[in-house]
């Protein structure tokens, strides 16, 4: 459904009076990833390396600096045809007001992502009525058809976004995602602005609502608990680049780059009785306003050596599916999930 190639989105850094341009902050550097019809991928990595900024350029929400974003879009198909492929990046406005249809978004927080000046019944609505699908009293039904599905009731719909929960507000959001019956959903940190008792009911209501609606979702987040739970796949980034790309369980129990095992150290895990020594990376995370040479990773790696100051590591396709973009991706001996050493 979905191929990234090369994807990046470079922000100018401008100073002086005449505001002239002095570097780009990259927070986007290259990525590439595809996502199959019906599939759930998780993009993960530490707060800054870019994935909400990925996320929001593969729908175009921010207008990408380079790279191709092909989808196949059912609202722009010809007559006749199941779909259509196109290309993201260079569709023109009214086109991509069309695959608003198609790809949607459910964003972070709750709190700020519903205008508080508008109704339930008009949040959710609204999509329904600005595409002309529906109006009036067949408006109505599809809303509360809707807020149905999401765990909410005919009643929610005249009340205003102040009056719920973080919960059923980010239920409100999903419900306002859903309105279109896109085929994608990009889904920016569903439930970290949740409380932890309503988080599990959130990742319960995405999994069903994938089934009933037919949906794929790009799921970022920086919770692997959540990922293992939820994703087919997962795509490891790290300083505006993905580093590894896997199934979640082998990615769980067999991480290629020394990153990756450093996310996984650092995972709640369910029994108090289990004490797994995290690996604390060292030094701060570099600027991505000037990254470091060779591999981003090796200011903090701790198998860093002399190859990775100087040559960037290749993006190589690895056994059962799985890339990763590390030197020593074959020789390392990495811990797995749930491991202590």
């Amino acid at each position: 459904m979905l191929e990234v190639r090369n994807l990046e989105k470079h922000f100018p850094v401008r100073r002086g009076i005449l505001r002239r341009t002095q570097g780009y902050v990259k927070a986007v550097d290259g990525v590439s990833l595809t996502l199959d019809r019906g599939e759930t991928l998780g993009l993960v990595g530490e707060s800054g390396c870019g994935k909400t900024t990925a996320g929001r350029s593969i729908l175009r929400l921010i207008s990408p600096s380079r790279g191709d974003i092909l989808f196949s879009s059912r609202s722009l198909s010809g007559e006749g045809e199941e779909t259509r492929r196109v290309n993201v990046a260079t569709v023109s406005r009214e086109e991509l007001r069309q695959l608003r249809r198609d790809m949607q978004i459910i964003f972070q927080d709750p709190y700020s992502s519903l205008d508080p000046r508008m109704s339930v019944a008009d949040l959710v609505g609204e999509p329904l009525y600005v595409h002309g699908i529906a109006k009036g009293a067949e408006l109505r039904d599809r809303v509360e058809q809707l807020l149905v599905a999401v765990g909410l009731n005919a009643d929610h719909m005249q009340r205003y976004s102040h009056e719920f929960s973080g919960g059923q507000r980010q239920r409100i959001g999903i419900a306002r995602a859903l309105a279109l019956r896109p085929q994608m959903i990009v889904a920016d940190e569903p439930i970290s602005a949740l409380d932890v008792s309503i988080q599990a009911q959130v990742v319960t209501l995405l999994q069903d609502l994938q089934e009933e609606f037919d949906l794929t979702y790009l799921i970022v987040t920086h919770d692997l608990t959540v990922v293992r739970y939820l994703c087919d796949r997962v795509a490891v980034m790290y300083l505006g680049q993905i580093v590894e790309i896997a199934t979640a369980e082998a990615l769980f129990a067999d991480p290629l780059h020394p990153y990756t095992e450093a996310l996984l150290s650092a995972v709640p895990l369910p029994d108090p009785a289990m004490r797994i020594e995290q690996i604390v990376l060292e030094g701060d995370v570099p600027s991505p306003l000037n990254p470091p040479s060779g591999c981003r990773f090796h200011p903090r790696c701790r198998y860093a050596q002399d190859i990775c100051k100087k040559e960037v590591p290749e993006f190589r396709d690895m056994s059962e599916g799985r890339s990763v973009a590390c030197h020593f991706a074959d020789t390392l001996d990495l811990r797995p999930f749930g491991r202590s050493s």
